[in-house]
């Protein structure tokens, strides 16, 4: 492996560390240039092309003032998003297990979930953002948000927000609640036991490479912080509000801080579980978790990954206002939201730029974390780290 080492035309203050292939240069290249030139503060990036690391680099600080901890290659950070496919892994791997198919009703192993006219909601239509509860309808606090039987009562006797294959929304916080009670219903375990377990598997001897969700606390000092300028919104008056106006609303901030707004970087949103929005890790992590799902079998059997990584359910979504396509709790790459050239890749964003994704005709596991949030999933700073992949492979 080649030393990134210390590049002439960085920034004063910015030390890029780590390894970098000779071939894969231009990839480092990119990811000092985020820094000089795409406003990066802290952030590493992992690539493993057929099960070898080419790029292992890290880089910047882990807060925003300039006596921030130097990013390591150890650093943990919330990747938002990006959770969502780890969470519907151990969804499939929780069907597989028990014989559940993914067009078994959820009613079947969660009976509260029928509340409201849902009996027709199944594994498929969960993971697939068409189980019409992206929003909670009940009013909930941020005491509530960390009790797991709280949120998830709430979120079973939520009404439907729409009929039967009447339309897809992103679940963009209730989707963790969701994924996470199937794995607990079926498993009898949370989702951060169960992702343990195959984090032990997939990422046990490669230092520094973790996922979690709720980091343990003797882990929590190597968490970067998330940087994000929005304000904390003021929320309108609910009840002054209906369709999909109220339901962006809930959707977003029922409980408050359901999106992590005012309770990010603290030990108590750090040691929950959110497997939507709360999901902690490295670029190592992300990456070598791709590619265990590049490893026929390994992870989940070749059939059911195939069809987790296909088109699903294409349309304009009400959450994120744009035409999307959804896998099961994979997204498949589209030219809107696009990993790479090749039609079979599949993946991740999170909000802010963090990324994962695995191109099986190449042979690539993507790993890419940050702590400076900018608004949405893709950048010009992923944008640019996929782009310099695909110039040499």
């Amino acid at each position: 492996m080649r030393e990134a080492g210390r590049c002439d035309d960085r920034p004063i203050g910015l030390h890029v560390d780590g390894t970098c292939s000779p071939g894969f240069e231009p990839v480092r290249d990119a990811f000092v240039a985020n820094f000089a030139e795409r406003g990066e503060v802290g952030a590493a990036v992992c690539v493993l092309r057929r099960g070898e690391v080419v790029v292992d680099l890290w880089g910047g600080r882990t807060g925003p003032a300039d006596g921030a901890e130097p990013w390591r290659g150890e650093t943990l950070v919330n990747v938002y998003s990006v959770g969502k496919a780890v969470a519907a892994t151990l969804v499939l791997r929780a069907i597989d297990r028990a014989e559940v198919g993914l067009d078994t009703p959820l009613v079947e192993f969660w009976p509260e979930f029928g509340t409201g006219g849902k009996e027709w909601v199944t594994v498929r239509h969960a993971l697939s953002h068409r189980a019409a509860v992206p929003g909670i309808r009940r009013t909930l606090t941020d005491d509530d948000l960390f009790d797991w039987e709280t949120m998830t009562e709430a979120l079973a006797e939520t009404a439907p927000w729409w009929r039967e294959d009447e339309r897809h929304a992103y679940h963009t916080n209730t989707f963790g609640h969701l994924t996470g009670e199937i794995v607990r219903r079926l498993t009898g375990e949370m989702p951060a036991v169960e992702l343990g377990a195959v984090t032990d598997e997939l990422l046990a001897g490669a230092p520094g490479a973790d996922l979690f969700y709720g980091v343990p606390l003797d882990q929590q000092g190597r968490c970067a912080d998330v940087i994000w300028d929005s304000p904390v919104p003021a929320l309108p008056d609910v009840s002054q509000l209906d369709g999909d106006v109220l339901l962006n609303v809930l959707a977003h901030f029922n409980p408050p801080g359901y999106s992590s707004v005012g309770v990010v970087n603290t030990q108590r949103w750090r040691s929950g579980q959110f497997p939507s929005t709360g999901g902690h890790g490295s670029a190592r992590g992300v990456a070598r978790f791709y590619d265990g799902l590049l490893q026929p079998d390994r992870v989940l059997p070749e059939p059911l990954l195939r069809e987790a990584t296909r088109p699903q359910s294409s349309g304009p979504c009400p959450i994120l206002g744009d035409d999307v396509t959804f896998g099961l709790g994979f997204v498949p790459t589209t030219p809107r939201r696009a990993y790479g050239p090749n039609p079979g890749a599949f993946g991740h964003f999170g909000t802010g730029g963090a990324l994962g994704f695995a191109d099986p005709e190449a042979g690539v596991a993507f790993g890419y974390v940050m702590n400076h949030v900018i608004p949405r999933w893709q950048s010009t700073r992923n944008r640019a780290l996929i782009d310099a992949i695909y110039s040499v492979v």
